[in-house]
């Protein structure tokens, strides 16, 4: 008896909760560094609005009530989006002479990205806390609150009409009433029923569970459209209220573009795929037109619903709808001449609508050249994973502008720079017959950021801006229509990002100083070698202050893999030494501090034909981690018998099969992952097949299945609330259970309130604190093996 209630109280202490835990002190002080402020330049391109956000917010704001509704989460409280993300500070900076005004706000206002203007005039920001509207202008620099009891729970919350004066914003509807209120006994069983259509569906999140769930979805979603003068507050109702996908004013603004969602819902998908009327309306909400009545959009595994999608208005014409329909039934297995073709409306939609292209493959984007005499279209075939950008004018036949592995980063011609029209839609910068493409440059030496003019009519590109080799210069926008004049975003491992304007020269237009100089001792370098089967390899090396040449130090290999039809492009470099070392949320470079060297973004690549590429997923994994320790080795700085492994998500399901399948490691830091493959039986990642047509790569990739194999201690920490489809919290909670059973060493640790990323500042120093705590015990003072 006494042995049994001894091990009950072990058991019961091994359980309880430990409170939040610290990190060092060194680490604190980066955590509470401030975050570069987010800038935002105006259409007119002579301003930047610069807000500050929040690096790691209180738990307290992650705890507020939280409503998980149709894929949806909901603050009650604001009727608007639960999320911790928000900006606190914002300031105007003119171009012109580098003024900056800082925007007085009221005490604890936190507001979500302003929007500007089409003009530049003016801008607006969404008070979240308060579901509140403020709008401010250039000339004043000051903000005041013109409109509340704003719905942000779905859809737009506010955009601009083409005036530059109105806002077409979603409100509460006035006499609403009360929630819905909660049975106090069930009225009878939950039932869903199918008819025997095949409809696979991935393992989203927070879906609907019961009738109560409708009801209260439909509440807190539904929205009255109003047209809100900025200047005066008064506010137009337009049409009745419904729940909105999306509702949009037409160029001219004659007419509102409007997707509203209707019965049936579904528990098995989220709001965004719930039946849909897509509608023509006028400005006071009479229907002009019904474009479509869209069922729930259900579709075949990496195929699109049929019917319009992607639907818009075309921003160069007063009132012409775009939309993309699949002519292959939405089924990539179908064999068809075409996937899809792009459909144009006009005013006043009674005529048939106008094909304009149709493509080889599937249509992935729409973009029109401000100019409005043609788009650029983007089309994606499954098959070889290859994407291509067209060019599309009427009466011509499509021309291809690129064609390109999709992932291959070195001939990545970049994405076309946009810009805010007058009328308040969004096109293509164009000049002089050329477009502007901006990039991240990725090189054999690293990325380079650039920015590129395309002559359209011959086709030849020109390099206006590439970033030097010995700092990272990112384009934040143009500030001259000719591309003449820039706004850049500029670091270096020494220098902290800061906003330019560069022109012929580069002049400062903020000037942050090094929010954590104590990392400036920090050393890093990009490693590349070969796995075993001569795949080109790479990671980037980071040495921690202080460190002694010569000295094998215990060392973290950190990675996520990643699918390649082609192993030349595998073996590409991602990423830039040159960028300033700044760890965000609960990095894993915080090991830097603590005495590790790390081995960040190890190539893990799992390179072969896409439709089978997983059968040799871990064999291929296994050879890579085992060509990054081996480098270190080479190096002079790793000892291998104190290496480390995690990852993040996918990143935490290599890290368990690794510990399965290997012993290179003495440790692992699985994080967010989801280990049964079983659980996620129609795909996942790259994976097309279902666990019924590969149940031997579902299972041999599941790690929970090879849980007895691994001897290694393990961590495993996720997000009680984690919103990621597929990696639901019992994920981790099982494998703990598997590898406890089979009396491996594992630790679990459940934040509360955290979805798949940690956002909360109690929770980034707890998971920091519990990674180094495991691997000082676990790697560094580990004892021979």
């Amino acid at each position: 008896m006494r042995v049994i209630l001894a091990l009950t109280l072990i058991s019961t202490a091994l359980a309880a909760e430990e409170g939040y835990r610290k990190p060092s002190a060194a680490i604190a002080a980066v955590l509470n560094a401030p975050a570069t402020p987010e800038a935002s330049l105006s259409p007119a391109g002579d301003y930047l609005l610069l807000s500050q956000s929040v690096r790691n917010p209180p738990i307290a704001d992650l705890a507020r009530p939280m409503l998980r509704l149709a894929g949806q989460r909901i603050d009650p409280a604001t009727n608007g989006r639960h999320s911790a993300q928000y900006f606190v500070s914002l300031s105007l900076l003119r171009l012109a002479d580098g003024v900056e005004t800082r925007i007085s706000l009221p005490p604890g206002f936190r507001f979500a990205a302003p929007e500007w203007s089409p003009d530049g005039k003016h801008f607006v920001i969404l008070h979240t806390r308060a579901g509140e509207i403020w709008a401010g202008d250039t000339q004043a620099a000051k903000v005041r609150r013109i409109a509340g009891g704003v719905n942000s729970a779905f859809g737009d919350a506010v955009r601009w009409m083409p005036d530059s004066r109105t806002l077409l914003v979603q409100l509460i509807p006035s006499g609403r009433g009360k929630p819905p209120e909660r049975p106090s006994t069930p009225t009878g069983p939950n039932i869903q029923e199918t008819a025997g259509k095949a409809s696979p569906v991935w393992t989203f999140q927070d879906l609907l569970t019961s009738a109560y769930d409708e009801k209260l979805f439909e509440y807190y979603a539904t929205a009255q459209l109003a047209l809100v003068d900025s200047g005066t507050g008064h506010a137009t109702p337009v049409g009745a209220p419904a729940v909105f996908r999306k509702a949009a004013p037409s160029p001219d603004a004659r007419f509102l573009f409007v997707e509203r969602i209707v019965h049936p819902y579904s528990w098995l998908h989220p709001a965004q795929n719930f039946p849909t009327e897509l509608e023509v309306w006028d400005r006071t909400g009479k229907l002009v037109h019904k474009v479509a009545s869209l069922p729930l959009a259900e579709a075949p595994i990496e195929g699109v619903p049929t019917g319009p999608r992607q639907a818009g208005w075309k921003p160069t014409d007063p009132a012409t709808l775009e939309w993309v329909e699949a002519l292959d039934g939405g089924n990539p297995k179908n064999a068809a001449p075409h996937r899809d073709r792009v459909l144009l409306l006009l005013a006043p939609f009674q005529a048939a609508p106008q094909e304009l292209v149709r493509t080889e493959h599937r249509a992935l984007s729409v973009q029109w050249l401000e100019g409005g005499d043609g788009a650029l279209v983007s089309d994606f075939d499954r098959r070889r994973r290859w994407t291509r950008r067209l060019l599309v004018r009427s009466g011509q036949p499509p021309r291809v502008l690129s064609s390109r592995n999709q992932s291959d980063r070195y001939n990545d011609p970049g994405l076309p720079v946009t810009r805010l029209l007058a009328n308040g839609h969004t096109a293509v910068r164009q000049h002089a017959g050329s477009i502007f493409l901006t990039g991240t440059g990725s090189s054999p030496e690293g990325d380079r950021p650039f920015l590129d003019r395309l002559d359209l009519e011959s086709g030849k590109s020109e390099r206006l801006f590439r970033s030097s080799a010995t700092g990272y210069e990112s384009v934040a926008g143009l500030s001259a229509p000719d591309g003449s004049r820039l706004v850049t975003r500029y670091e270096s491992p020494g220098e902290p990002p800061n906003y330019f304007l560069r022109s012929s020269d580069r002049k400062a237009l903020t000037h942050y100083p090094d929010p954590a100089p104590q990392l400036r001792q920090v050393r890093k370098e990009l490693v590349r070698y070969k796995r075993a089967d001569g795949v080109d390899l790479s990671f980037t090396l980071y040495l921690p202050p202080g460190y002694q040449s010569g000295a094998r130090l215990p060392t973290v290999v950190w990675a996520y893999p990643r699918e390649y039809t082609d192993a030349g492009v595998a073996g590409q470099v991602s990423g830039s030494t040159q960028r300033f070392t700044l760890p965000l949320g609960a990095s894993h470079l915080y090991f830097l501090l603590a005495g590790y060297a790390i081995l960040d973004d190890a190539s893990l690549p799992v390179v072969g034909d896409p439709e089978t590429v997983n059968n040799t997923y871990v064999e291929q994994i296994v050879a890579g981690a085992k060509a990054a320790i081996d480098k270190a080795v080479e190096l002079g700085v790793t000892d291998r018998n104190r290496v480390g492994v995690g990852g993040h998500s996918y990143g935490a399901f290599m890290t368990a099969n690794l510990l399965a399948h290997s012993e290179l490691f003495r440790a692992g830091i699985a994080r967010s992952g989801a280990h049964n493959r079983t659980l996620t039986p129609f795909g996942f990642q790259a994976e097309r097949r279902t666990l019924w047509e590969a149940p031997e790569v579902y299972l041999r990739m599941s790690p929970l299945l090879s849980a007895h194999k691994i001897n290694e201690p393990i961590l495993f920490i996720h997000g009680e609330a984690d919103n990621n489809s597929g990696t639901f919290p019992v994920q981790s909670e099982r494998m703990y259970q598997a590898v406890r059973g089979n009396g491996g060493v594992a630790r679990l640790v459940m934040l509360p309130h955290e979805a798949h990323g940690y956002a909360a500042r109690e929770s980034v120093e707890h998971v920091v604190a519990e990674m180094i705590s495991w691997f000082d015990r676990h790697v560094k003072d580990a004892p021979p093996r």
